[in-house]
C-alpha cells in the first residue's frame, strides 16, 4: 500500500513541477518579446493557436 502513495505522491510532485516549469519559460518568452514554446503552452493549458491570435493584436 505505501508503494502505490509513494507513486501517487512522485506523480502529482513531478506533474506539478513540470507544469511550474512550463510556466516559468512561457513567462520568461513573453516578458523577453518571443513567442513561447507550443509544448508550454499545452502543458499550461492555453491553446497555442489561440495564443498566437491574441498575440499579433
Amino acid at each position: 500500500m505505501s508503494t502505490n502513495i509513494n507513486r501517487m505522491r512522485g506523480g502529482f510532485i513531478g506533474r506539478a513541477i513540470t507544469v511550474f516549469g512550463a510556466a516559468a519559460h512561457a513567462s520568461a518568452a513573453v516578458e523577453n518579446g518571443r513567442n513561447p514554446k507550443k509544448q508550454d503552452l499545452a502543458r499550461l493549458g492555453i491553446d497555442p493557436t489561440a495564443f498566437d491570435l491574441l498575440r499579433s493584436r
